[in-house]
Parts: structure tokens; sequence; C-alpha cells
């Protein structure tokens, strides 16, 4: 048996290279009582795929082309091949890749273009991508308040110790200035709630950012975007608790503009801990009215 090795660049149309030749990677010939097996080796993306599994056709093309895209093989920027070349490789109906495609755009993995030069094109992966899912979560209210609190003290507690690490004069800079918006928004007392609340989640995701980890600030700013649906129904913020929250974004400031981790890390975890606990306190007083009235 002899055995051949060599390379090609992909056909310019799928009608001048056989689907198998393009599916297999292989071509056998028998000549004279010998077997000659020839392996192809594709570049480019001719080879990137291979016919869907027929038990799942729809979740196996949505794996192949995610799969592609993670490991590198699709970068930014390129275009998938042609509805026709991939109905051919995944050999499947227009209908179930036209499905499979959506799924991945809903993803944020392509980007489907229409018209003259449209196609599906690789869009570039960023953590915001990351965070879709818990914007989703956050929304619903189907994660409780005590979810929520514990996963922030974690992850704001972690946050704030990097960014006493990480942080800059200029970056110490910013975030006073948002203070003194705050304070103002006090002094105005309870009718600036909304407006204090709106700088309070400024200056954690400014604390996010001098952590200088994207991950953190996607996912803090999914939060912090979303978390308002439970403030509004708990979280009273009247003016003790207006000047309660205002003094602990002090206390953090300054701690991390000392560089004490530790610290920082402490008061952050507390603050969300103790907000957490006013919430709590509404909340069950609101259960106790809503069943002393359903009885």
């Amino acid at each position: 048996m002899a055995v051949l090795r060599f390379e090609c660049t992909p056909p310019r149309s799928p009608a001048s290279c056989p689907l198998s030749f393009i599916l297999t990677g292989f071509l056998i010939i028998y000549y004279n009582g010998l077997t000659i097996i020839i392996y192809l080796r594709m570049k480019g993306k001719a080879f990137m795929f291979q016919a869907a599994k027929q038990t799942k056709v729809f979740q196996d093309v949505v794996s192949q082309i995610q799969e592609a895209i993670l490991d590198g093989r699709l970068k930014t920027g390129d275009v998938l091949p042609s509805e026709r070349q991939l109905k051919d490789m995944f050999n499947i109906s227009r209908g179930t890749l036209r499905e499979a495609l959506r799924v991945l755009e809903q993803k944020g993995l392509i980007e489907i273009k229409l018209g003259v030069g449209g196609g599906s094109v690789v869009k570039d992966l960023n953590a915001d991508q990351v965070s879709e899912g818990l914007a989703l979560l956050i929304r619903s209210q189907k994660v409780s308040l005590n979810h929520l609190a514990e996963f922030r003290e974690d992850v704001e507690g972690i946050v704030t110790a990097r960014a006493a690490e990480r942080h800059s004069k200029a970056d110490i800079s910013g975030i006073k200035a948002l203070l003194d918006k705050a304070r103002k928004c006090i002094d105005g007392g309870a009718s600036q709630r909304n407006a204090f609340i709106e700088i309070d989640k400024q200056i954690h995701m400014t604390l996010a950012e001098v952590a200088q980890n994207p991950i953190y600030i996607s996912v803090l700013h999914s939060v912090h975007e979303n978390i308002h649906r439970y403030y509004d129904r708990f979280l009273s913020m009247e003016e003790r608790e207006l000047q309660e929250n205002y003094q602990d974004l002090c206390d953090i400031v300054e701690a991390v503009e000392k560089g004490q981790a530790d610290h920082a890390r402490r008061l952050a975890r507390d603050h969300v801990r103790r907000f957490n606990q006013y919430m709590k306190h509404r909340e069950q007083a609101e259960n106790e009215v809503t069943k002393v009235s359903s009885d």
C-alpha cells in the first residue's frame, strides 16, 4: 500500500471539488493491485467543518462553528463560507443552517450581513458577552437578594482590593470628583435619591476599571445595570441611608488611595452586606403585609 500526502488550495467553487473530497480528506485509488491512499490537507476553510451528526444536526452545526471561532481557526472579520457551501459541508437543509446561524448571531459570535458583499462575519469577542446571561437572570428576579449579595460581596471585595493595588493618582482624582457629586446629591435631600444611586453605580464601576480586569468590569456592569429592580422594591435610601452609603464610599476610597487592599476589601464586603440586610428587612415586611392581606 502506498501513501501519498500533499496540500492543495480550496477550490473557488464547490462545483469544481466533489463533496466527498471536501468532507473526507482522503481519496482511495486502486491501481494494478495496489491500494493508494491520498491524504489531502486543505489550506483555508474547506476542511474546517464536517457533516453534522444526524442525531443532533442543529446543535452540532452550532457547536462546530462556535469551536472554530473560539479556538482561533476562524478569526475576527473572517467571512464564513456561503450558505450553499456550508449546506454542502454539513450535509444539512438550508432551513437548519439558517437557524444555526441565527443562534450564533444571538450568541454574539457572528454578524449576518445582507446584500451584495454580505455573509456571516465573525465578530470580535469581548467580555460583555460573558455577562449577558447574568443580566437576564437578574432582570427576571429569579435570584434571591441573598444570592445577589453573596455574589457582590465576593466580587466587589476582590475588585476593591485590586483597585487599592493598581490605582494611579489620576484614578483617585476621578473617583473623588464622583464623591463630590454624591455629596451634592445628599445636600439636595431624598429627592436626589435616584441621582445618588446613579453616582454610586459610577463609583463602583470606576473601581472595577481601576482593577484592570475586563471580566470583573463586564460582570459588575451587568449587575449594576440591572440591580435597580431590587432597589426600587426594597431600598428606601432615606436621608439616613444616603448619609451612611456616602460615608461607606468615602471610607472605601480612602483605603484604596492608601493602598490598603485588605482593609478596602473588608469595607466593600461590609457595605454590600449591610445594605442587603436593609433590603431583606423591607422584603420581609412586604411579604408579611401580603400574607395578612391574603388571609
